[in-house]
């Protein structure tokens, strides 16, 4: 956001990734949503190739405009889920679901921890007792070891926050591609280990 990456910039980003035939969702906070416009954040995402939407900070109970363009448009609205939710409140989160669930490894900010939440496989099997939707787990996950161990109870591995470390940290842009290019090899060698 301090470089100047706005909408336009991610829907570029997301019709790059849709067109090399990667099945992509976009992860951003609600405030942005309703300044660029529900609807037309809705098919914009969907014009570009996106199969969904994670909004960490919507509430179902906040999300009727949301769940309206979504159903519009036919893109997915993924609600996250984390430890701390109730039986009732993952039921009543995964019907308003699309695509996967997000199961919060922990609970806090993202960011790249040194360790996955022992919470998150019982956050998975509480989870699949609710939907039939794939649950993918988040929140912490950076490294080969933690992405084998994820791999090994839950549908997906959702990285973010390690890719931007490396990537905010490197010396250039190439450097910081490059660095990327060899975590992600790393990540899936982890996931086909655990699977």
């Amino acid at each position: 956001m301090r470089a100047g990456t706005n909408a336009s910039d991610v829907f570029t980003a997301l019709k790059t990734a849709s067109d090399c035939g990667v099945a992509s969702v976009v992860m951003t906070y609600w405030n942005p949503i309703q300044k660029y416009g529900v609807d037309k954040f809705a098919q914009s995402i969907a014009d570009n190739g996106g199969s969904g939407v994670i909004t960490p900070d919507l509430t179902i109970e906040e999300s009727a405009q949301w769940l309206v363009a979504t159903d519009k448009h036919q893109i997915n609205p993924i609600y996250v889920v984390a430890p701390s939710s109730s039986d009732e409140r993952i039921g009543k989160v995964t019907s308003k679901t699309g695509g996967f669930v997000y199961a919060a490894s922990i609970m806090g900010v993202t960011g790249a921890r040194t360790s996955v939440s022992v919470d998150a496989r019982d956050l998975v099997s509480r989870v699949r007792s609710k939907t039939s939707l794939p649950v993918a787990v988040g929140l912490g996950v950076s490294t080969r070891e933690q992405a084998r161990e994820v791999a090994g109870y839950a549908d997906g591995v959702i990285v973010g926050s390690a890719f931007i470390k490396l990537l905010l940290n490197a010396t250039s842009e190439q450097a910081g591609l490059d660095a990327i290019s060899v975590l992600a090899k790393e990540l899936v060698a982890g996931v086909r280990e655990g699977r």
